[in-house]
């Protein structure tokens, strides 16, 4: 993070931000996602130190006072010029006086409705006079100054990113979970699209700044005549989807090169419509920033059938080779692996090794015969479960473990999913994940949280005996209780209105997918009816007409492999944080990460819990991170040895990374206290720290 005071043309066109003379120099901003254009994390303010860390105190907070059952709050607060710019759980935006917490204003694109679901969101842009965000497929522009949507940019404020994809917009759902990056006079960034069929393309797209205008797209699916067409059936161009930069990108603006890492082609478990290697799904992707074009490509994971997509946005490093040193772009993976790659050539800096893998899969399927994994650095997270990694927590626990391992028994990491069962390992939630990697460039260590679960699939025949077990149970349940990755639906009348349901199953949500497309409109209420009653008298196959997306599989279970009382069924440590030598290709040090509250009370500490957001890494010689989803803490740890230096307790789970700032001469460290993962309580509080 560098030094940007303010300015006098930032002060003339932000008159209530002004600040007099003396004050101007003593003001730093954390001005992009992840503070900086390399996503690195840093940053080189020091009035917080290893010496007086353990004196922080609460400054201020701020409660959005708009969290509800399930929410969750992951934004990555933007500051510039005294003020903080970021989320609510209801996608609300707000501008806070930053050092005091005081509310400037407040924009809320639903007008006051309830949300049509859990919506998660990791921020905001700010550039020039304007906010930019992202609300389901709205991507609005604000006026940085008082909130309210700028007119000129798109339609009266806003773009819809369901438009310019190709396809037509009935039934797509498109959104942007993570702030893109501003380049020049553009807005790039990826999209989050539904997992489950039909879904929307993975296009990585620049849209012009002051008009909304569509500048350029990159095709993750590629089209006829483009690179990678052939690793696709022929139409798939036309009807796959995914293959999208859900977590992000990453500007090189000297280069003038953007870098994406994409995900999983939809549907994630079974691909037989999908036969090849499907670039440029879970790919790291150098672009041109100005046109577009495809610079270079590393596909990490091909004919993905896991749902291991690239967690986070590739972060640009600067390593030693051979004394000299040399640009690179990082990436983390959900495996715990570490590609590094030249930055321009996107030659890997440490050896490939291809790895036969497993053929056996499901009729239809064809798995990819090798993949690639690096020789080093070494995973930071373990990679095969056998009996020896189950938990010995307690005897029951154990028995209980080993149950399930036996049932879902799976001789090969990459083993192919089924209608037996199989565990995924390390789990879908990583490894690592969104909150991504810190790096130091003064010692080169990168700093990554990793989550140590395993988790359960398994696939069942689609049934076509109704609409619901057609469409919806792989997500929400046969029983329609919900699953890890759906909401139980069972009192969903009560909690949304019909008119919210039929637009929510027409358009979708999120990653939910719509309808629209796939379904007529009397199927569409017929299966709104079957929500609302719980009678379902329908067939699918008389309901709807032959539907291109329909697979022979689909999901029957998939969740966390938890022991008899909810714990995870393997060894502690449940999750880690680590730090790894870029150069050297090695981990400096690994500790466990988190506790669970009622466990520690017993005496059983250091278990370490699943994870989410990242860390903050100082020049002077802190590792500062929140992001642990049971025992609510923030801490603070000597970035060399991982020794704790501090910790606060939070109103609810920081599962965010904090932000760190300067205002009138005095730092400050701030996080979003969201909660809402895994059965974690749900908030909406952000808290600022300082010293006294």
């Amino acid at each position: 993070m560098t030094w940007r005071p303010c300015t006098g043309a930032a002060v003339a066109l932000l008159p209530w931000l002004a600040l007099p003379a003396p004050l101007l120099a003593q003001n730093a901003n954390w001005p992009v996602y992840h503070g900086n254009d390399e996503h690195t994390h840093y940053t080189t303010l020091s009035q917080i130190t290893p010496a007086n860390v353990k004196r922080l105190t609460v400054a201020w907070t701020f409660d959005t006072k708009d969290a509800f059952p399930g929410s969750e709050m992951q934004a990555n607060p933007i500051i510039i010029d005294g003020v903080l710019y970021a989320t609510t759980p209801k996608l609300q935006v707000f501008a806070l006086d930053a050092a005091t917490g005081k509310q400037r204003w407040r924009f809320d694109p639903q007008h006051g409705a309830p949300p049509t679901s859990r919506i998660r969101h990791r921020g905001v842009i700010v550039t020039g006079d304007r906010v930019l965000f992202n609300y389901r497929n709205r991507l609005y522009a604000l006026d940085r100054r008082t909130g309210r949507p700028i007119p000129t940019f798109g339609d009266s404020g806003w773009v819809d990113l369901r438009q310019g994809l190709g396809r037509p917009i009935e039934g797509l759902s498109v959104s942007a979970s993570t702030p893109g990056v501003v380049f020049e006079d553009l807005l790039i960034m990826g999209s989050t699209v539904p997992e489950q069929l039909p879904s929307a393309p993975g296009d990585i797209r620049a849209f012009d700044i002051n008009t909304g205008a569509l500048r350029w797209s990159f095709h993750t699916i590629p089209h006829p005549g483009e690179f990678g067409y052939d690793t696709w059936p022929p139409d798939a161009w036309r009807i796959a989807g995914g293959a999208n930069a859900w977590a992000g990108v990453t500007i090189d603006a000297a280069r003038g090169l953007v870098f994406a890492a994409t995900g999983s082609a939809s549907y994630d478990f079974y691909g037989a419509n999908r036969l090849g290697d499907n670039l440029y799904a879970n790919s790291v992707i150098a672009l041109d920033a100005r046109t577009g074009q495809r610079r270079w490509h590393h596909q990490v994971l091909k004919h993905d059938l896991w749902d291991r997509d690239l967690p986070a946005a590739p972060i640009l490093v600067t390593v030693q080779r051979g004394g000299k040193a040399v640009d690179a772009v990082a990436q983390i993976t959900k495996t715990g692996h570490t590609f590094l790659f030249d930055r321009v050539t996107g030659t890997p800096l440490f050896p490939l090794e291809e790895v036969r893998m497993p053929h056996q899969a499901l009729d239809g399927e064809q798995t990819s015969p090798t993949q690639r994994f690096p020789v080093s650095p070494p995973p930071f997270a373990r990679q095969q479960l056998t009996k020896n990694d189950l938990t010995r927590r307690t005897p029951a626990a154990h028995r209980a473990a080993l149950k399930t391992f036996t049932e879902y028994n799976t001789p090969h990491p990459y083993t192919a999913p089924n209608t037996k069962g199989i565990i995924i390992y390390p789990g879908v939630d990583g490894g690592g994940e969104w909150g991504g990697p810190a790096f130091d460039p003064k010692t080169g260590l990168m700093y990554v949280n990793s989550n140590e679960m395993a988790w359960l699939l398994k696939l069942v025949p689609r049934s076509d005996a109704s609409l619901y077990s057609a469409n919806c149970a792989g997500c929400h349940g046969e029983d329609r209780k919900g699953t890890a990755i759906g909401p139980s639906l069972l009192d969903i009348a009560t909690r949304r209105s019909r008119e919210q349901l039929l637009q929510m199953v027409r358009e979708g949500t999120g990653r939910m997918p719509g309808f629209g497309a796939a379904m007529d409109g009397g199927a569409i209420n017929d299966l709104v009816n079957y929500l609302v009653t719980g009678k379902d008298e329908t067939k699918a196959k008389a309901a709807s007409a032959p539907n291109p997306y329909a697979l022979p599989y689909r999901t029957a279970y998939f969740d966390i492999f938890l022991d008899h009382e909810g714990y995870p069924g393997v060894k502690t440590p449940w999750g880690t944080l680590n730090a790894i030598d870029l150069t050297r290709g090695t981990m400096a040090w690994s500790i466990p990460f988190g506790e669970y509250p009622r466990l520690a009370a017993k005496g059983i500490r250091n278990t370490g819990t699943d994870s989410y957001g990242g860390a903050i890494v100082t020049e002077n010689g802190l590792l500062i991170i929140a992001a642990t989803t049971y025992d609510n803490k923030i801490r603070a740890f000597d970035k060399s040895n991982g020794k704790l230096l501090w910790e606060a307790t939070l109103p609810f789970a920081g599962n965010a990374t904090p932000s760190t700032y300067m205002v009138n001469g005095k730092q400050y460290l701030v996080i979003a206290c969201g909660g809402g993962k895994n059965g974690a309580p749900s908030g909406g509080v952000y808290v600022a720290f300082a010293l006294p």
